[in-house]
């Protein structure tokens, strides 16, 4: 796996590629904790993921508690369909914020 972390205006986008598993999800868990942590804003950039386990949604669900306790902005970009169909399975599409691409996400606000 491997991760891009850039700022678009006031907010980080990380995105992650590759596979996401029990082997990766600690450097993708690090990235997204290190952010919120820090008071920034953060949308996962899930296009390029060709797939992701258990331990990767952990990642992501720790952070998204994470983000709803410091009251920062957490959600899901461009969800590959292998990802989203584990996000489906386990019911967390009707949890996290999902958006197409940055444009949905600026027209949300």
């Amino acid at each position: 796996m491997e991760i891009e972390l850039r700022q678009t205006g006031n907010i980080s986008v990380a995105a992650l590629q590759g596979e996401v598993d029990l082997s990766s999800s600690p450097q993708a868990r690090s990235t997204i904790l290190d952010c919120l942590n820090g008071g920034r804003p953060l949308l996962v950039d899930l296009s390029s993921v060709d797939y992701i386990d258990s331990s990767g949604i952990a990642s992501l669900v720790e952070g998204f508690r994470l983000a709803r306790d410091k009251q920062l902005t957490f959600g899901l970009l461009a969800v590959s369909e292998p990802a989203l169909r584990v996000l489906q399975l386990a019911r967390l599409d009707k949890v996290f914020p999902i958006y197409a691409d940055l444009d949905a996400y600026q027209a949300s606000r």
